[in-house]
């Protein structure tokens, strides 16, 4: 998918659990599960702003466009991550 998001990237700059995040922005813990993972196919606004505010971050912060075919990145990387 084009749209990577970089929640697991920004839970562990802030040393914060999933469980700990979802608390805090009202949603359960599966359902952030689902952001963090990639799986979600969209992801509201108010959704956005909640987790930007609990991990004080800009959705580009959690949020990034790649090229279909791209390999995945770390941000920040110039080297693709090796899976």
């Amino acid at each position: 998918m084009p749209i990577v998001v970089d929640v697991d990237v920004m839970l562990a700059r802030r040393k914060m659990s999933v469980g700990e995040l979802a608390e805090r922005i009202g949603i359960t813990p599966a359902n952030l599960a689902v952001l963090k993972n990639g799986r979600a196919k969209a992801v509201r606004f108010a959704t956005l702003a909640a987790l930007c505010e609990a991990l004080d971050c800009q959705p580009g912060d959690l949020l990034r466009w790649e090229a279909a075919g791209e390999p995945d990145r770390l941000p920040g990387q110039d080297a693709p991550v090796s899976r």
